[in-house]
């Protein structure tokens, strides 16, 4: 590569913290949800690099306490570390009335993932909520676009989008609606972990395979099983990931109740 040329993490890395420049230069209030996982933990490096180190905006986990112990312990403990400006957020109402996976896996996501991000956009006004998302995770999200607009309810049309061109993006709407900004829209799975390799992100360890097994996607504990693999270093997930067949979403049982699940989830809020 010559001198000077960039490379395809760069490019993505440039592309990505221009999103972020954009976003904060037309929207108002925004925020970043921060699930934890990979996705979300290297929007939170872009984010950084993008703002200088400071990040003019809040964090948001929406907990539904359900995780696995271990990625709320990484939580705080990162958050601390980095000065995050944390919002944790519980649809209390929804787990008091006894909402679980018992209750159908489709509604209990919606529960206390939809309805508890709703919560967290009225109480707090967000226009805009950055979210990890990539278009090669999973089918809905292939139909994203970068700046995506969420109606009063956050549901979403997915079908009337606007096109989106040379880098114009539609930036207003309706007071009372607001946008999810998607800057990991255009990365693959290896993508995120040839970047969390190059830019020595530290990430949570249960990516990393014990005992035969690993996790390649993060969700409650109870609806995210783990994958087999004996990938243990970045290296190693980063060449099994060029050989593998297996689905970064394999894991998780939600995916498994409903053909359409993440499509029927994300229709009505879901991130």
């Amino acid at each position: 590569m010559a001198k000077g040329q960039m490379d395809h993490l760069d490019q993505l890395e440039a592309e990505s913290i221009f999103i972020l420049r954009e976003a904060y230069k037309k929207l108002g209030k925004l925020g970043m949800l921060w699930s934890i996982g990979k996705d979300s933990t290297v929007l939170l490096w872009l984010a950084k690099k993008a703002f200088f180190g400071h990040c003019p905006f809040p964090f948001i986990h929406v907990d539904t306490k359900h995780k696995i112990p271990a990625m709320i312990e990484y939580r705080d403990r990162v958050a601390k570390e980095l000065g995050l400006d944390l919002i944790v957020h519980t649809n209390w109402n929804a787990i008091n009335a006894g909402m679980s996976p018992d209750k159908g896996r489709l509604a209990c996501c919606k529960a206390l993932k939809t309805e508890g991000l709703q919560q967290v956009v009225n109480q707090y006004g967000f226009d805009g909520l950055i979210v990890g998302v990539r278009r090669d995770e999973e089918g809905s999200r292939s139909k994203e676009r970068i700046f995506s607009e969420r109606k009063k309810d956050d549901s979403w049309d997915y079908v009337n989008q606007p096109p989106e061109l040379w880098n114009q993006f539609k930036t207003d709407f309706p007071k009372g609606n607001h946008i999810r900004v998607h800057p990991l829209l255009a990365w693959s799975e290896l993508d995120v972990w040839e970047y969390i390799r190059r830019e020595e992100i530290p990430i949570i360890d249960l990516y990393f395979a014990k005992d035969g097994h690993r996790y390649r996607s993060l969700g409650c504990e109870c609806c995210t099983g783990q994958v087999e693999s004996n990938a243990s270093t970045l290296d190693e997930i980063i060449e099994e990931l060029k050989n593998t067949t297996v689905s970064e979403r394999a894991g998780r049982a939600q995916d498994q109740e409903d053909s359409y699940a993440m499509q029927k989830l994300r229709r009505e809020g879901y991130m």
